[in-house]
């Protein structure tokens, strides 16, 4: 994906947050930290493996579903972090009118205190910045089939178990 696309796309969003107050307080960061067994992580959209090579807080990167996940150390440079971070716990949908939107991210539900409220309990600057970041990674074809991929195993984790 074009590099500036990226770079647009983390612009749009800057220093918002899914709180107006630190919202890793409540949790103690969970997203920010694997789990017991080191799973976990964040898909990294198309560029960012390569972005993050020098990064001394990326504790690993491995092969997704579709794309690279990474795990960090719970300690991050901020303005380095993935796309897929800035974005929690919101996750890529499509709109009715077929247009990029978001919604609560389903796995988030395990970890994050904030998905109980739904997306009215978020800052809506930040609904609203996320919804544009993703439409600007939606105008590199490369970032469209990225973001429907993501879209799609969101599906996955939606339907029931049984």
């Amino acid at each position: 994906m074009n590099a500036d696309v990226l770079q647009r796309a983390y612009d749009r969003i800057g220093d918002l947050t899914p709180m107006l107050t630190d919202c890793g307080a409540l949790c103690g960061a969970a997203c920010c930290a694997p789990d017991a067994d080191g799973q976990g992580g964040v898909h990294l959209f198309p560029g960012e493996a390569q972005a993050l090579r020098d990064c001394e807080w990326v504790a690993s990167v491995l092969p997704g579903a579709f794309a690279p996940v990474m795990t960090c150390d719970g300690s991050c440079d901020r303005d380095r972090r993935p796309l897929g971070c800035r974005i929690f716990p919101l996750t890529p949908a499509r709109g009715k009118n077929g247009k990029w939107t978001v919604r609560m991210d389903a796995r988030a539900r395990a970890m994050c205190p904030l998905t109980g409220s739904g997306i009215s309990g978020l800052d809506p600057d930040f609904v609203r910045a996320v919804r544009d970041a993703l439409r600007i990674v939606a105008e590199d074809p490369e970032g469209e089939a990225f973001l429907e991929k993501w879209r799609a195993l969101e599906e996955e984790y939606r339907k029931p178990l049984w």
